[in-house]
């Protein structure tokens, strides 16, 4: 044999957790061929079914000891389509292709937005990567899987009701696009909840939410959702202006 192979270990991946990421990709190119075929609500289910599936590769990976650093990339990789360009096609295939009837402006302002819409994805994952000394606790910037439930939830409120294909909605929606994109490249902290115990004994008050918030999602969906992400896109810049003005504010104070 070749002593260039002769002494070169073979590497493997672990199964499990990939075929979980593996399924997020799949969910982010559905989302992509659903959009092309005027499929925008299940277009933007898929992106749901990518949420998913991206918050269970991890837990998967942990709770069989399977992390790795190959997991690591292949699941940025895979958030890169799902929660980057899936996002960005749906709209244009929403919107920025209709925006163009009303003028060459518009139509290079709304592919424009969803580019930035891209690229700020690709910058937010990049950071995200590289940011190694983060606080658990919050994120910098609106997360990416936040970010795309933003998008997919407008564009099934959208296409769920009607009066949202005139060009003030349409402006409307690609404008949402394009701020979104600018809060996942901005420095807003947004609380991760990642440091909720599922296993913490709770208060029985507090188990009753469960079902109350089912309730609310299950009369509108598609109003709840993308109300809820509002609130939460919010939630970063409302607390740096609290934080500044509480700042300010002690400073004066003698």
């Amino acid at each position: 044999m070749d002593g260039r192979y002769g002494n070169t270990r073979r590497k493997g991946i672990y199964l499990l957790p990939n075929l979980v990421t593996t399924g997020g990709l799949f969910a982010g190119f559905y989302s992509v061929v659903a959009s092309i075929d005027g499929n925008f609500n299940v277009a933007a289910w898929a992106i749901f079914t990518a949420m998913l599936l991206d918050g269970l590769d991890g837990r998967v990976a942990r709770l069989t000891s399977t992390a790795s650093e190959f997991g690591k990339e292949f699941d940025s990789l895979a958030d890169m389509v799902s929660f980057g360009l899936a996002p960005a096609i749906v709209v244009y295939q929403w919107g920025v292709e209709r925006l163009a009837e009303y003028g060459a402006v518009w139509g290079r302002l709304g592919w424009l937005a969803a580019f930035l819409y891209v690229a700020a994805a690709a910058f937010r994952l990049a950071r995200f990567n590289s940011n190694v000394a983060q606080d658990r606790r919050f994120f910098q910037g609106l997360a990416s899987p936040a970010a795309a439930a933003g998008v997919a939830s407008m564009i099934w409120l959208a296409t769920s009701y009607e009066g949202f294909d005139g060009l003030a909605a349409l402006v409307a929606g690609v404008t949402i696009t394009a701020v979104t994109g600018l809060l996942m490249m901005s420095r807003f902290a947004y609380v991760s909840f990642k440091d909720i115990n599922p296993g913490r004994r709770v208060r029985f008050a507090q188990l009753l939410l469960i079902p109350l918030v089912i309730i609310i999602i299950a009369l509108e969906p598609p109003v709840t959702i993308f109300a809820l992400f509002v609130v939460y896109a919010a939630s970063g810049p409302a607390a740096w202006f609290w934080h500044r003005r509480t700042k300010r504010h002690d400073s004066v104070t003698p």
